[in-house]
């Protein structure tokens, strides 16, 4: 998964800004990791030098291999904040695009007669259940 960071004018663009929003991304998208192709993050100061609440920006838009782009926005005081918020909204958005993927691959699994066979509801949920129990620790 390739990982690109953007700022704006108001927002420093270093290096070390770059590392710290890949390495956060990364670490809290990596079950993810291998369906996703690319994520792009933009930072933004809203109000430019001026302060003001929820002026920071940051929008992040995944691309799943084979699928449309996703793209969250959340906006905070604090850049670190709307990282975050945009991380979880992602995380959110890509388990439920996936997880929607994943029931309909479930549903019908062929038997060895060849036969399809119906997952139960429960066993989906117990299958969503502990990948995301996994994802969390």
């Amino acid at each position: 998964m390739q990982i690109q960071v953007h700022s704006d004018n108001h927002i420093e663009g270093s290096a070390r800004l770059a590392d710290w929003v890949s390495a956060t991304v990364a670490s809290k998208l990596e079950r993810f990791d291998d369906e996703l192709t690319r994520i792009v993050v933009h930072l933004n100061d809203e109000n430019g030098d001026k302060s003001g609440a929820q002026d920071k920006r940051c929008q992040i838009e995944a691309r799943p291999k084979g699928l449309q782009p996703i793209s969250v926005t959340h906006r905070a005081e604090a850049l670190e904040q709307a990282l975050d918020g945009a991380i979880e909204k992602l995380g959110n958005a890509l388990s439920h695009q996936f997880g929607k993927l994943r029931s309909k691959r479930a549903v019908t699994q062929p038997l060895q007669g060849g036969q399809p066979e119906t997952m139960s509801q429960d066993a989906l949920l117990e299958e969503d259940f502990l990948a995301d129990e996994q994802a969390r620790l």
